[in-house]
């Protein structure tokens, strides 16, 4: 992809989802999401009803009437994509592959943690960390994310989240609102996804094509393994053999979301083919 294209490219994906992210996002982010903490603010006479445990003693003792202190939310969050890059994700039956959808939904939700004033970071990943960026602020940052998100070549076509998940966990000292998004078409990453969502608020936005789900009778096909590279000649005509892979299928699925449910992680479905808008803002709406 030469450079206009890739202007040109980033410039239509920022103007479709900031729009999302301005006019619908924003509100549902910022009520989904709440803040690390509470910080102090002032001190103001007690009211009827105010809570007692709020009474500030000291300022009471000296001005001999009660008074109570006063918080605010302390707002400012940090948001971690995780994208899988890995072979699987360049794979669409319909008007786009899987990667492209996964591209917009990154920008989408870095837009409207942008327009809260949060942070915003990435992390790639394959089967190894592929690239890294740090969180930070601005809309010239949010662009280089969606830069990378369409141009990355990763050096690896196979998938280990449990790998990127145990590198986040390293990187991030401070709780972060982390989204993975990936086909999940992997196993083996429990007790890692068990020690990162203890420490952050991470969500698995499952992207696929429904075309995966199983195998269409076809007859003799030659397929191309998309992690691996290796050719097969596949009897399609079996139907233990479509079966066997259904049950492949849905074992990893099943596998992804009581994984995710068991570590107290959100669970996100989205078909290539459907609105991710309404998913997204049904699951806001849910946990808000």
């Amino acid at each position: 992809m030469d450079t206009k294209e890739l202007l040109k490219k980033v410039r239509k994906i920022e103007i479709k989802t900031r729009r999302l992210s301005d006019h619908i996002f924003g509100g549902e982010y910022h009520s989904t999401f709440k803040g690390r903490g509470m910080t102090f603010s002032e001190v103001r006479q007690y009211q009827f009803g105010d809570d007692v445990r709020s009474i500030d003693w000291n300022v009471t003792a000296r001005y001999n009437e009660p008074f109570v202190k006063v918080f605010e939310e302390e707002r400012e969050l940090t948001m971690m994509l995780m994208v899988d890059v890995s072979g699987s994700e360049f794979f669409g039956t319909k008007n786009q592959f899987k990667n492209e959808i996964v591209t917009e939904i990154s920008a989408t939700l870095a837009f409207s943690a942008l327009q809260n004033n949060d942070k915003v970071g990435v992390l790639l990943f394959s089967d190894q960390v592929e690239l890294f960026i740090p969180p930070k602020k601005g809309k010239t940052h949010v662009l280089r994310i969606i830069r990378e998100l369409l141009e990355f070549t990763p050096k690896s076509n196979r998938t280990d989240i449990g790998e990127a998940l145990k590198y986040l966990t390293n990187v991030m000292k401070k709780k972060a609102i982390v989204f993975v998004l990936s086909d999940f078409i992997a196993d083996d990453y429990e007790k890692t996804l068990k020690i990162t969502g203890n420490k952050h608020d991470v969500t698995g936005i499952r992207v696929y094509d429904e075309r995966e789900e199983e195998i269409p009778n076809l007859g003799l096909v030659q397929m191309i393994d998309a992690e691996t590279g290796a050719l097969q000649l596949i009897n399609t005509q079996s139907k233990k053999v479509r079966n066997s892979y259904a049950e492949y299928y849905r074992n990893r699925v099943n596998y992804f979301k009581e994984t995710f449910t068991k570590s107290g992680c959100g669970v996100l479905d989205c078909r290539v083919d459907e609105s991710y808008v309404k998913k997204l803002l049904g699951y806001f709406k849910r946990r808000g």
